[in-house]
């Protein structure tokens, strides 16, 4: 997330990758081609290049499709009706293509032209990077055709694999609905965070969309919808109370100093065992996460059992190991939780008095079944720093963290 007016580094760099290419890699792009061309991979006819893609006999391997199987013209955007008689089959696809009047072109050894839709990755590639990569990301749906050409012009010059490992993400979705502005769907991080999102009209904690989108699988679709967002919301302060029980609970726990960044666990642990294989299962961050929800919620009910029994059940010393293990781990996702100050707290406007109006009104709500409002309540409640504990028999405790 690149904050207005704000750019990073690597950010500018990519960017001017793919902005700039065609002032900074048009000569790679030629270079690419030419070198296709005396290996017997490419042609050209009448200012077009082609890839011949029977040439290459891996086709396919990606995306596990079989030339048979395929529609003709897929792989080159050409449309099965409107067929591009220059081809010498329909499965192969452009490497530059002859400038139409109005559009973008440079000078190539063919003609006037521009590059097709996958050389340029595969030149900027080799130009910047080498002939193989460690990763190669980008959306589901662009497997095939793109990916898949991207590692025929590749590794039909090099020999070698383009990339060691692809990972390809979900796409995302609006209550099961592809997101885009046409269907009037369309929302950034940046109007969750203000609260503009329609959705869901409240702002929303950075951290609660971070684990929003860590709870699912990076390969499956990602849902936004109201719900979700509010069971995110819920959820982080799950975490950030656990995140935050060594700061509240320094003397109970005979903690000399809170470290500034919490100590790394032995390797050994059998919590960062569990994380660690979580994470090496193809990036599992939900299998992740439930390591520290259980760290989180143990970590909470302690802090439960200190504010209304004054004790606990575990030693401070293994609490206090616990919490740096929790805090150390949910760092490895980005997940950090800061202590509200007095001002932020009082931003809500709430004393006790209307907190124990607003924990009325949810009970009512829920007693009516409206748990729509009764959550909507909790969420309120919880963005000041109250956090309810629903307790057997209907009774509710709170406390301010």
């Amino acid at each position: 997330i690149i904050p207005n007016g704000e750019e990073s580094e690597l950010y500018t760099k990519c960017r001017g990758l793919h902005g700039n290419s065609g002032r900074a890699h048009i000569p790679a792009i030629h270079q690419l081609i030419q070198a296709l061309e005396q290996k017997g991979y490419a042609y050209a006819v009448d200012g077009d290049v082609y890839y011949s893609v029977r040439q290459f006999a891996e086709y396919g391997k990606l995306s596990g499709r079989k030339l048979e199987q395929l529609q003709a013209g897929a792989g080159g955007r050409v449309a099965p009706d409107a067929p591009d008689r220059k081809k010498r089959d329909p499965f192969d696809f452009a490497l530059w293509k002859s400038a139409k009047p109005g559009e973008p072109a440079w000078e190539s050894p063919w003609r006037m032209g521009r590059p097709g839709w996958h050389i340029e990755c595969s030149a900027m590639i080799r130009a910047r990077l080498g002939e193989t990569i460690d990763i190669h990301g980008g959306g589901g749906d662009l497997v095939f055709p793109h990916h898949e050409n991207e590692i025929a012009q590749s590794e039909a010059l090099t020999g070698q694999p383009l990339a060691r490992c692809w990972l390809h993400n979900g796409m995302v979705t609006v209550n099961g609905e592809k997101m885009s502005k046409s269907l009037g769907n369309f929302t950034t991080i940046r109007d969750l965070l203000d609260g503009v999102w329609t959705e869901y009209p409240q702002p929303v904690d950075p951290m609660a969309v971070r684990l929003f989108v860590l709870q699912g699988h990076y390969r499956k679709p990602l849902d936004f919808t109201r719900d979700a967002i509010a069971a995110s919301i819920n959820s982080w302060q799950t975490l950030k109370a656990g995140l935050l029980f060594g700061k509240h609970h320094q003397a109970a726990l005979s903690a000399a100093s809170i470290q500034s960044s919490p100590q790394e666990p032995s390797s050994e642990d059998p919590w960062v065992e569990r994380f660690r294989t979580a994470m090496e299962d193809d990036l599992n961050t939900s299998g992740a996460l439930a390591v520290l929800f259980e760290l989180a919620k143990g970590l909470q009910r302690e802090g439960n059992r200190l504010v209304h029994e004054g004790q606990t059940q575990s030693s401070p010393e293994l609490l206090w190991q616990q919490w740096q293990t929790l805090s150390y781990l949910a760092q490895v996702l980005g997940l950090e939780a800061e202590a509200e100050s007095d001002t932020d707290v009082a931003a809500g406007e709430l004393d006790e008095g209307a907190i124990s109006d607003l924990i009325q009104q949810r009970q009512t709500a829920r007693q009516q079944r409206d748990f729509a409002t009764a959550d909507d309540i909790r969420d309120q409640l919880a963005a000041v720093g109250v956090m309810v504990v629903d307790q057997p028999g209907g009774a509710v405790r709170w406390h301010q963290q």
